[in-house]
Parts: C-alpha cells; structure tokens; sequence
C-alpha cells in the first residue's frame, strides 16, 4: 500500500480549516483542502457586485483583543478602520446600538448617567417584584430583569423571536445571561481593542491563509473522500456539521439558519450604515445590510453610483439548508456533548469550527483556537 500522500486532508476552508492550513504548510507540512461549495472561504466569502464587496452569508467585522491574532491576520491583509456601530428600527424610530447613552435619550430623554440609570432601575424593580421571589425561567422574565420593559418591548422581544422563531417566554433564560449596558455616549458595539474588515474584502485574507496549499471546491467530502481518506493523507482536519461525520446516529442537531435577499439599488447611499437591524415584526426580515459602508467611507461612499444591499431573514433549519447557529437547549446541548465524546475517539481526526464542535464563535476565537494546538 502506498503511503498517503499528504500529511492532512483538511474538510473546510472556512476560517478554522484556512488557518490550519496556514499553520501546517509554515512547517512544512503538506495539504489538501477540499470544499463542497464552489468557492473558498466557507461563510465569510464575499462575491465582488458593482464593484462593491457583498458578503454573500451575512456581515462579518473582525474584533480581537487577541494581539497575536490581530497581527496574524493584518501580516496577510492590511485590515481599515470600520467601527461597527448598529442602528435599530422599531416601527421607524430608530435608536442606536449597543444599549448606551444614545440609545436612553432616544428612548426617553434622559440626558445623565443617574437618569438613565434611574429609570433602569425602576423597570427592572418591577420585573422582579412581578416575578414574586421566583427566578426568572424564561428569556423574557430573564430579560426584564435585566434591562426593564421599555428596552425589551421595542429592542430585544420582537426581534429575538424573529431570530429564533419562538416567542420569549418559550426560550430559556440562559440565552440571555447578560446584557451590556453603558453609561457613555458610545456606539462601538465591541469591547474588544482591534477592529476592522480586510482591505478588499475577507476573500483576500483566505487567498493569503490558503497561499501554497492546495485547494479543490466543488468536492463532497462524504460522497468521495467519507471511507477512503485515509488513503489521501495521514490526518483529517473536519469543519462539517459534527453529527452528520458519525451519520446522525444519535439523532440530528438542530441548527438555525439563514437567508438573503440581495438587490441592487441605484443610489450611492441607501440607509447610511452598514447594518440596521429591524427589532419589530412588521418587517419579517431581522436586518438589512447596506455593504459598501465596510469598505467605504467619506466621499468614497458617493463615487461608486450604486450600492448593494442585502436583507436577512432567519428560518428554522431543514435538510440543504447551509446551518449557522447551534440551538442551545438542553436537548441539543446534551446530545451534542454525546457527538463531542464520540469525536474524541476517533483516531488522527480533528473537529473544529462552529460545524464541527457545535459551538457559535466569532471569527476570532477559531484563528486563536488554531493558534492554541500544540501538535502539527
């Protein structure tokens, strides 16, 4: 028998599977990336529209506080500046995200922290008074806790039903441990001390992680590489959905999904922000997602003619969808921690990504996790 010809066959070149290969080909390790979409790049691929880069499966803005990643990264692609700042609309009012100074004098006119804080504390006193010494057991008695009525009613029930497509007293608590709430006139959404989009868009940073390894899209991984894989490469690096690797016989995850309709509109600037979300249910769709505003700023915004813009829609998963989300409930955490055991059994394979460990992460924590392994 011949001896396989590359030292890992990688399924997946979303980020974890890129940045792997990026890791093992530094080392002088050989690799085979194979996908089954006919790009690379998993969910963060953009697609080039008038010009303008569209991120075809959602937004996606880079945060680290992580050093070591943030200057991986910007050692492939100079990363700009974009600041990611969200606009809500309730009903045509809008109101600024994260929950901050901005959003209290839009939703009540309060101009000073204490006033603010105030009125928080008033509506959240009622919360807990109403819940009659009971802890909360549900998302919305968790969520009234939290941040009171008036926040809730107009910023976080409906939408988040949209999201999940249940209503909040069906959602468990713990979904919505905490929410940030700042006493500062500060729209930045994130913490964390680097921000930013790729300077031409992310499909530039996985050319430059995937740069020398080789590469086949368009290839299904379970119809012709499932038994015999090991006879293509020493180790499997797996980024699929985790229970459909051991054939579901444990029963199938449940995931949420999502999808866009995506248009082209004739006018350089079509809402003046690069994602406004929709917190009511007037309008199905969860956000609407004008993309030229990652990339282009200042006048620049008004030398490409036209924009594009994408709205969001989420949706309960079914078989051919493209999953996204883990649903995190009781059923499905216990059986995917059954799948997890399983996957710690099989000999020379690694799972990672979101897929692959059901778990959600940014992008950043899957450049770290790959950062973190020890042995190639």
């Amino acid at each position: 028998m011949d001896m396989p010809k590359y030292d890992y066959l990688i399924v997946g070149s979303g980020l974890f599977g890129a940045t792997f290969a990026y890791r093992a080909n530094k080392i002088g390790k050989k690799c085979l990336v194979i996908d089954k979409r006919p790009h690379l790049g998993g969910n963060v691929y953009c697609e080039n529209i008038e010009g303008i880069n569209v991120h075809k499966y959602g937004a996606h803005i880079f945060h680290t506080s992580n050093k070591q990643v943030w200057e991986l990264v910007n050692s492939i692609v100079e990363f700009n500046r974009y600041t990611n700042s969200p606009v809500a609309n309730y009903k045509g009012k809008l109101f600024n995200l994260p929950f901050n100074m901005n959003t209290f004098y839009q939703m009540w006119g309060v101009t000073t922290p204490a006033a603010a804080q105030a009125k928080i504390d008033e509506q959240k006193a009622e919360a807990v008074a109403a819940l009659n010494g009971h802890k909360p057991e549900n998302l919305e008695e968790q969520a009234l806790t939290l941040v009171g009525k008036d926040i809730f009613e107009k910023l976080i029930k409906e939408y988040t039903e949209k999201q999940w497509g249940r209503d909040c007293k069906d959602l468990p608590a713990f979904i919505i441990n905490r929410l940030p709430v700042r006493m500062v006139f500060d729209n930045n959404y994130f913490n964390d001390k680097y921000q930013g989009i790729p300077v031409g868009g992310y499909n530039k940073l996985i050319e430059g992680l995937l740069s020398g390894v080789e590469c086949l899209t368009g290839v299904d991984f379970f119809a012709e590489y499932r038994q015999t894989w090991r006879n293509t490469a020493k180790k499997l690096v797996y980024t699929g959905a985790l229970d459909e690797y051991f054939d579901y016989k444990l029963g199938k995850l449940d995931w949420r999904t999502v999808s866009f309709k995506t248009r082209i509109e004739d006018t350089p600037n079509y809402q003046g922000n690069a994602v406004v979300n929709y917190t009511s249910h007037d309008k199905p769709y969860t956000r609407v997602i004008e993309h030229k505003h990652f990339e282009m700023f200042g006048q620049a915004v008004y030398e490409c003619p036209k924009t594009v813009i994408s709205e969001e829609y989420s949706t309960e998963y079914k078989d051919g969808m493209e999953p996204y989300y883990p649903v995190n409930n009781e059923r499905n955490n216990r059986l995917a921690e059954d799948y997890r055991k399983l996957a710690q059994a099989e000999k020379d394979v690694l799972f990672g990504g979101r897929l692959g460990q059901y778990k959600y992460y940014d992008m950043a924590p899957i450049i770290e996790q790959v950062l973190n392994i020890k042995d190639f």
